[in-house]
């Protein structure tokens, strides 16, 4: 297989200077393209802040940066690939209709779940770019159906490939020297977040799960690992915690992934409440540092952590939540089970093993055991 392709990538979520973890999934899966020879090139919005004055800023100058590419280096591209259908989409169809690029397209979630349902005119451009695009690449098997029967983007088009999670970086450490390290006491039995501070991660069902768990184990402790998107709901997290006393809740932000995989070894157990998930990597992620996981029944979590890779809850339920918590925390059995299970699955999802997949669909060779 050739893989000295030129790939140009488009994406409105990337690490930069203001955070080094937003979109980070883009540029892990940027870096093993081109470990394995791809000449990749990078034009993306690396700015995490959504409120609104800064968010027309951002967009016009990615705008500009991509037409750039487009006037000087546009015929020197063999793929370009779209992380996010709207808006990102948009501005890879430059590239197919001018120089014929091969087009293809990660849909990951909120672009179908949710920006796609903010007005009909989107939706009309989420359609337009799936069907454009020659392959289309979903996080999740969910989110393959969705797009198949709601969009009818024929299977041959389609393809599951989640980001992959990085074995090397991802891995147990000892626990109580991941929590020394961390400043974790002795006795002490923490439950970890690791994601954006944003409401749709059910950040405030998280909260009020645990005011019910800590009323009945003294020694739970709960941090919070992020950055938020919006100070308001940041305000809003903090007022509950003040509210409701919640004095062992710890808000820090965002940290390198040698660090997150530091936390998650250290945690009891690994909470993933979303309203909405494409696939979740984090939970992989923790489930490859030999954490259990507890996760809401929503999209790509639903396969991931069937049949006890981990523990599925309802979602924007927070006594279903804190049922499964307490689940993994009162049954040591039941914990060393999940442990075992859910390294198995992140095993499965060797970022390694899934970048091959990538380079099939650059190549145009349809992966047909993934749909299933």
């Amino acid at each position: 297989m050739n893989k000295q392709k030129r790939v140009l990538v488009l994406s409105n979520m990337y690490p930069g200077a203001k955070s080094s973890t937003f979109g980070i999934f883009v540029k892990n899966q940027v870096q093993a393209l081109r470990e394995h020879g791809a000449k990749v090139d990078v034009v993306a919005v690396s700015d995490p802040d959504m409120n609104k004055p800064n968010v027309l800023k951002k967009y016009l100058k990615w705008a500009a940066e991509t037409m750039f590419s487009f006037l000087f280096k546009g015929r020197r591209y063999d793929v370009v690939h779209a992380h996010y259908v709207f808006p990102t989409g948009m501005l890879a169809l430059l590239f197919k209709k001018w120089f014929k690029t091969r087009m293809v397209v990660t849909a990951h979630g909120g672009d179908i779940n949710r920006m796609a349902k903010k007005s009909e005119r989107i939706k009309q451009w989420t359609a337009k770019i799936l069907e454009e695009a020659d392959h289309v690449i979903t996080v999740g098997h969910d989110l393959y159906r969705e797009i198949h029967e709601k969009y009818h983007i024929p299977e041959e088009k389609l393809s599951v490939i989640n980001m992959g999670v990085n074995l090397e970086v991802f891995q147990p450490h000892e626990v109580s020297e991941a929590r020394q390290v961390l400043g974790i006491k002795v006795g002490e039995r923490p439950i970890v977040f690791v994601g954006n501070i944003i409401r749709e991660k059910g950040i405030l069902d998280l909260l009020e799960a645990y005011k019910i768990l800590k009323k009945e184990q003294e020694n739970l402790s709960l941090y919070l690992i992020g950055n938020p998107k919006l100070e308001s709901f940041k305000l809003e997290v903090e007022e509950y915690i003040r509210q409701h006393q919640l004095t062992d809740v710890h808000l820090s932000p965002a940290v390198p992934q040698a660090e997150v995989a530091i936390w998650m070894s250290a945690a009891d157990v690994f909470v993933l409440p979303s309203h909405m998930e494409g696939f979740g990597l984090v939970a992989v992620e923790a489930m490859a540092c030999g954490t259990p996981v507890v996760g809401a029944r929503v999209g790509g979590l639903q396969t991931l952590l069937e049949n006890d890779h981990g523990v599925l809850v309802e979602a924007e339920d927070p006594n279903s939540l804190a049922r499964g918590i307490r689940k993994v925390i009162e049954n040591e059995d039941y914990r060393k089970q999940l442990i075992k299970a859910g390294r198995k699955r992140a095993l499965e999802n060797d970022q390694e093993l899934l970048i091959e997949k990538v380079f099939e669909i650059y190549e145009n060779k349809v992966i047909e055991d993934e749909k299933k």
